[in-house]
């Protein structure tokens, strides 16, 4: 008889927690090796688990819904099923593994209710600075220590941004931990612009009638956003982990970026024809020939020859980024996903439709590793499959252009024939740019567009 542990996986360099979303099986439920048992939803990416051996699912210790730090212990497997069926399920974990207890009480020191009380978190704040030691003298730290002291790249990002000092924003995440939408929080409720001055000064500065410094449309409750009541007859549904996580970075990038947009008219009737010569060939190797393989394999070629719209914005700089990382944006029954086409740019076009292709097939069926949504330079959005014209998308941070692709049909438009006008049928469709003008002037993004639409409305018959 024994038990195997079944912990929640480290899914990034850069991620320390995971929220269970799901569990899949339930407590004495036979389970097979790799057998997916729970669901987990990271600020990266949504994920299916796999049972580490086969047996039955003895105890599950950890809670749909409860955010938890790497390495915890979420469940035990019973690999002997007799002696499982049998076996109590304890609440509470084995001695070793105190973490799992941890992550249920760990939200409840942080709440912000209180503005007028920063001095109650005071207790936590020293664990945050970089070179503080633990109380023991020792030099090492607790798990919950290193929690409260780690912040994720884009929380280090936004509080070095907005000069804000992140032992004085209260943390919701495990053992105290500041997340994102911790950060945003506190910016929402104008207390960065007051924190110099709290430190300085008497707590009252820090007070209620501080919050006129935030924007009139925003309220002055946590979610930092204008809140609808749910009338009668409504059906009120709480937002999954990847909606919130959507939201807050649409939010933050409209903040962000000086979002600008160029519209251009694309001819596809060249890759049309293409399309329709080569689409059986390609399907027999198992790959599907789309119009979006045709634009990403121009929008790679153009961002290569166009390094300035292939780029991100550092503290005063503008980071010019040496690969071409084309995320592509997916639509799923429970929200939406960008996997990444890794160095799209030394793909063919049956390349780039096989990644395509793959990474659709995975982001729908929640197999996609956290690196696979990760260091994207370039977005493509594609609401033309459901007859959309055209969108003005938003831009996906830390990125700075982001394209839409319109609906593509044939319509009438004027051509010339040995030099007479005349009007004829052709498939035609808009793209729309998004770009951040604060490094990217409107010059550069129409030079790099007109290069795209060239490149598509003349393509190389020996590229496909």
């Amino acid at each position: 008889m024994a038990r195997v542990d079944v912990i929640m996986p480290q899914m990034g360099e850069s991620i320390a927690e995971g929220t269970i979303s799901r569990w899949m099986k339930k407590a004495g439920d036979a389970v097979k090796r790799d057998e997916p048992i729970f669901e987990i939803s990271t600020d990266k990416v949504d994920a299916e688990i796999p049972a580490p051996t086969a047996g039955v699912l003895a105890e599950i210790l950890v809670p749909e819904g409860t955010t938890v730090a790497i390495n915890t212990i979420v469940a035990r497997i019973e690999t002997d099923a007799s002696a499982a069926a049998a076996a109590p399920a304890p609440s509470a974990p084995a001695p070793a593994a105190s973490a799992p207890a941890a992550p249920v009480p760990a939200p409840a020191p942080a709440p912000p209710p209180a503005p007028s009380k920063p001095a109650a978190a005071a207790p936590a704040a020293p664990a945050v600075p970089a070179s503080v030691p633990d109380a023991s003298g020792d030099g090492s730290e607790s798990m919950e220590e290193r929690l409260r002291r780690r912040s994720t790249p884009l929380v280090r990002k936004m509080v070095a941004e907005h000069g804000i000092d992140l032992g004085a924003i209260p943390g919701s995440g495990m053992a105290g931990r500041v997340t994102k939408n911790d950060v945003l929080s506190y910016l929402e409720s104008g207390a960065s612009a007051e924190a110099p001055a709290a430190a300085a000064t008497a707590p009252s500065t820090t007070s209620a009638p501080a919050r006129p410094a935030a924007p009139a449309t925003v309220p002055s409750a946590a979610p930092g956003y204008p809140a609808a009541d749910p009338w009668e007859g409504d059906r009120v549904e709480p937002w999954s982990r990847i909606r919130k996580l959507t939201a807050d970075h649409m939010i933050m990038s409209r903040r962000t970026s000086a979002h600008v947009a160029t519209f251009f008219d694309i001819d596809y009737t060249r890759v049309a024809q293409l399309r329709a010569r080569k689409k059986a060939e390609y399907a027999e190797r198992g790959v599907n020939l789309t119009f979006l393989a045709f634009i990403v394999k121009a929008i790679a070629d153009g961002l290569r020859k166009h390094p300035n719209v292939n780029v991100s914005v550092g503290h005063d700089t503008t980071i010019y980024r040496r690969d071409i990382n084309l995320g592509i944006a997916v639509a799923l029954d429970w929200g939406l996903i960008v996997p990444v086409i890794k160095h799209a740019d030394e793909l063919s076009l049956l390349g780039v439709s096989r990644a395509i292709t793959d990474l659709a097939e995975r982001a729908r069926s929640k197999k996609l590793s956290p690196d696979e949504v990760q260091k994207g330079t370039f977005t493509i959005t594609n609401p033309g499959t459901f007859g959309s014209t055209i969108g003005i998308p938003i831009i996906n941070q830390p990125q700075t252009a982001i394209l839409a692709v319109g609906a593509i049909t044939k319509q009438p438009a004027v051509v010339s024939v040995d030099g007479v006008d005349a009007i004829g049928i052709r498939t035609m469709g808009m793209l729309s740019l998004s770009f951040d003008h604060r490094v990217i002037d409107g010059a550069d993004a129409d030079r790099f567009m007109a290069d795209v639409k060239k490149s598509l409305e003349s393509f190389a018959e020996g590229s496909v």
